[in-house]
C-alpha cells in the first residue's frame, strides 16, 4: 500500500496557504495571501526542495488542482518546481466532471476509490 504524506504551509496563527502571492486565493475575503515569502530563508527553501525533488505523485483537491494547473504547466523544464510537478501523476480528489487538462491528471472520486485503484508502490505527496 502507498503512503500518503501531507505537506502544508501553516502559520502559527492557523493560516494555511501555499507560498503564492497576495491574490492566490482571496475567497471569503481572505487578505493574507503571500504571507510566506517574506518569512522564507535558505532553511525553508532547502526543506521545500527536498520534498519537491523526490519521487512522488500529487494528491490534490479540486481547488488546489485549479490553482496549480493555471500556473505550473506554463513553465519550462528549467524551473525546479515546474519540472517535477509537470512530469508527475496528479490525482485530483473531486466529484466534478470538469475536464482535467494538465498532463498526467487523473480524477479520483473518493479516498476509497484511491485505495482500490491498485496504484504502483511509492508515495503520494
Amino acid at each position: 500500500m502507498r503512503r500518503i504524506i501531507g505537506s502544508v504551509f501553516l502559520s502559527l496563527d492557523g493560516v494555511m496557504q501555499a507560498p503564492g502571492g497576495p491574490t492566490e486565493d482571496p475567497r471569503g475575503g481572505f487578505k493574507f495571501g503571500g504571507w510566506i515569502p517574506p518569512h522564507s530563508d535558505d532553511i525553508t527553501g532547502n526543506a521545500i526542495g527536498k520534498i519537491i525533488m523526490g519521487e512522488y505523485d500529487l494528491l490534490l483537491g479540486k481547488k488546489t488542482y485549479e490553482i496549480f494547473a493555471a500556473y505550473w504547466p506554463y513553465f519550462g523544464d528549467d524551473n525546479p518546481v515546474a519540472r517535477p510537478f509537470n512530469r508527475t501523476k496528479k490525482y485530483v480528489l473531486t466529484s466534478s466532471n470538469d475536464t482535467l487538462d494538465w498532463n498526467n491528471s487523473h480524477r479520483v472520486a473518493s479516498i476509497e476509490e484511491l485505495k482500490k485503484s491498485n496504484l504502483a508502490a511509492g508515495q503520494i505527496f
